[in-house]
């Protein structure tokens, strides 16, 4: 896995089922690259965990393993 989308595409996989319809776009704003992930309601709960634990674990991974890259990744229904 060579970019942060490949990752974060990994990492969703790995949590949610293949037949969930999720989509990871990614755009960039100045210097700044935008990575959103894209799913239904119902499987954002999943992708968020209990107080948010799930999604600021993968944000880590991600920070750690891409330090040198400026990227922020949202979530959106």
């Amino acid at each position: 896995m060579k970019t942060v989308k490949e990752t974060l595409e990994y990492i969703l996989s790995s949590i949610t089922n293949k037949e969930d319809n999720i989509t990871v776009e990614e755009h960039q704003e100045g210097d700044m690259n935008i990575i959103e992930i894209i799913a239904p309601k119902e499987i954002i709960g999943k992708i968020i965990g209990k107080e948010g634990k799930i999604i600021k674990s993968i944000r880590t991974i991600l920070n750690l393993s891409f330090h040198q890259e400026k990227f922020i990744v949202k979530i959106r229904e």
